[in-house]
């Protein structure tokens, strides 16, 4: 029964450490509300934390709780010196791409080491970092730094401000950040844009001068990160779009079209819905010739119209026509 009791509690303290890891500051009834125990219970685990060489800050009043504090020595039989180098420079080239799938994960992985990585490996890990690359898979390279104070302000609900391309200027931007989104090519910022009152989605290698404020927010209603960043990117950005009807499974069709040029959404199991955009109406009705299955055109109902148009000319392309005479 104590070997039970004992188990329990290494597992309590872990899911407590991981939701330390996870936000900047937890309430004692917070904490206890997760973990399932009460107050006396969470401040009893807080203290098995620090024998284990975690340090744990307790502030009293608003705002205040248990804070996970940065920069301090790891808790021995976890990892070595070498091998938290090791960890976080290889999290870091994933956390940059090249590893499909890998990207988000890495970066999750980063946010929760950056809590606890000692203060003398700091400069050495970034000096290694800045010898790590990678080719293949095409994503547009972004810098590690930012990444994490993005990962970190979210993670903490905080607010972030960044300069971003406007027309031929760049302008501050103020938001409240949401999720870091990683594509086939490119990473995004979801976040709410405070000067605009909406969400946005922002280009992460368009960014300069990225810091986050001390100011937390209460977070919004969102959206589906990942699904309004592909919409953004694969449709609204360009001046026309389009949606198909196309008599295709949505698996076939997801594997002819990268997921920057398009959303794919499932229509039952034969048929699958298109959403698109283009600078050019024909260019998107070429592209959906080009995959080789029937498809509707849905709207919008000028593409219809451009329908007719193509393939008159198609047909006059085929037609018989007289042979071309020969230069003398």
């Amino acid at each position: 029964m104590a070997g039970g009791d004992e188990r329990g509690t290494t597992e309590r303290v872990l899911t407590l450490l991981g939701l330390l890891q996870q936000r900047q500051v937890w309430t004692g009834p917070e904490l206890a509300g997760r973990l399932g125990v009460t107050p006396r219970t969470v401040r009893r685990d807080v203290e098995r934390l620090r024998t284990l060489g975690y340090r744990v800050h307790a502030s009293q009043g608003v705002g205040g709780g248990y804070q996970l504090g940065p920069g301090q020595d790891l808790p021995p039989l976890l990892l070595d010196d070498d091998e938290a180098i090791a960890t976080v420079v290889s999290l870091l080239a994933g956390a940059g791409g090249g590893v499909a799938g890998a990207g988000d994960a890495a970066l999750r992985a980063l946010t929760k080491l950056d809590r606890v990585l000692p203060a003398r490996l700091r400069d050495e890990v970034r000096a290694l970092s800045g010898s790590v690359e990678s080719f293949g898979g095409g994503r547009t390279p972004v810098d590690p730094g930012v990444l994490m104070a993005l990962a970190r302000a979210c993670r903490d609900e905080v607010e972030a401000g960044f300069g971003y391309p406007s027309g031929s200027e760049v302008r501050r931007r103020r938001v409240e950040p949401y999720r870091l989104v990683v594509s086939d090519r490119r990473w995004y910022l979801l976040a709410y844009d405070l000067d605009r009152d909406d969400w946005r989605s922002f280009r992460v290698d368009r960014m300069t001068d990225v810091s986050a404020r001390t100011w937390r927010f209460r977070p919004r209603v969102a959206p589906d990160a990942a699904a309004y960043v592909q919409e953004g990117v694969a449709s609204r950005v360009y001046e026309h779009q389009a949606r198909f009807l196309v008599h295709a499974p949505a698996d076939t069709v997801r594997a002819q079209i990268p997921a920057s040029a398009a959303v794919v959404r499932r229509r039952g199991s034969e048929l699958c819905e298109v959403l698109s955009g283009a600078g050019s109406l024909d260019f998107l009705l070429m592209h959906m010739l080009l995959l080789g299955h029937d498809f509707e055109v849905l709207d919008p109902p000028e593409l219809r119209r451009r329908c007719h148009a193509l393939a008159n000319r198609l047909l006059a392309a085929g037609a018989a026509t007289s042979p071309v005479p020969e230069d003398p």
